[in-house]
């Protein structure tokens, strides 16, 4: 089939980001959310990165105005959707929120729609089971930040047809991304792995081990990863590294897989990295350089 205008429901990091790219590289976009608040703020985001693309040279002055005339927003979730041949949902890890959602979704968008999650670990197989297109249901797992990060985990879900993937595999492609199709299974390929190295770099700092910039270092410098794993899981946000744990140890019924107690007790305090100011590190606005938690500091 071929895919023209997409839909992305959610205008947080990750919407934004999927809409940004799908609107830069020639698609008609519906961004939409509950807020016009948080689609303003969306907004403001894109031009700020389409922005900073044409300042790196990779983006002309009219290929930004191009991108933003191709990009609409809404708050009517079915008027965002009356022409989608894609949507891409890009809302909260909740299982709950998305199973409402695509319930919703497969009653008012075409049937030849495809229906896609950004999903980092819920089973696609379990989302599908939500509608009667299972068919034609997908995940579509982007990184963040979704202009920069090449990858894009396709997920087939137990009935999703090969005109589905294939459909799904080449429009990745046009955004100049990579894709790689993996199959349904708690936590995929990424979070499968990333998120016991994540938990146990937060058990080795519980079990005082070593700090907080220790442990960075050592990963930073001894396995040329670009950034420590305790800052990484402050990039992601600690409460979404939570709910991904407890999908794996839920799904496998595994112990390894247990979030580490210093973790639950961080989110439960708010403490959830970037995006609420704190995690293990400090985060002010126009501070660049990092800071460790005053909690985490040693004494």
């Amino acid at each position: 089939m071929t895919i023209k205008n997409i839909t992305v429901i959610g205008s947080g990091t990750m919407g934004n980001g999927i809409a940004h790219v799908c609107a830069q590289f020639g698609y008609e976009v519906s961004l939409v959310d509950i807020s016009q608040t948080a689609l303003d703020k969306a907004l403001q985001t894109i031009t700020k990165n389409l922005d900073r693309q044409i300042q790196k040279g990779t983006l002309s002055e009219d290929e930004k105005n191009q991108t933003l005339q191709r990009l609409k927003t809404f708050t009517v979730l079915k008027d965002a959707v009356i022409n989608a041949d894609l949507v891409i949902e890009a809302a909260s890890e909740n299982f709950n929120i998305k199973e409402k959602i695509f319930k919703e979704l497969d009653e008012i968008c075409a049937p030849h729609c495809i229906l896609a999650s950004n999903t980092s670990s819920i089973s696609i197989t379990k989302i599908a089971a939500c509608t009667n297109r299972a068919d034609k249901v997908i995940g579509m797992h982007f990184m963040n930040p979704v202009p920069v990060m090449k990858l894009v985990e396709v997920i087939r879900g137990y009935a999703t047809l090969n005109d589905t993937n294939n459909a799904v595999v080449e429009m990745s492609k046009t955004l100049q991304k990579i894709p790689v199709e993996v199959n349904d299974y708690p936590g995929f390929v990424a979070n499968r792995i990333l998120m016991p190295m994540i938990n146990e770099a937060v058990y080795t700092l519980y079990e005082g081990v070593a700090g907080v910039n220790e442990i960075d270092t050592v990963m930073k410098l001894g396995m040329a990863h670009p950034m420590g794993p305790l800052q990484l899981a402050d990039f992601i946000g600690l409460d979404v590294c939570l709910a991904i744990l407890r999908v794996l140890h839920d799904g496998f019924g595994n112990p390894k897989y247990a979030p580490c107690p210093l973790l639950i007790n961080m989110v439960t305090a708010g403490y959830l990295g970037a995006k609420s100011g704190e995690g293990f590190y400090q985060y002010e606005a126009g501070r660049k350089e990092l800071v460790v938690s005053s909690r985490f500091q040693k004494q």
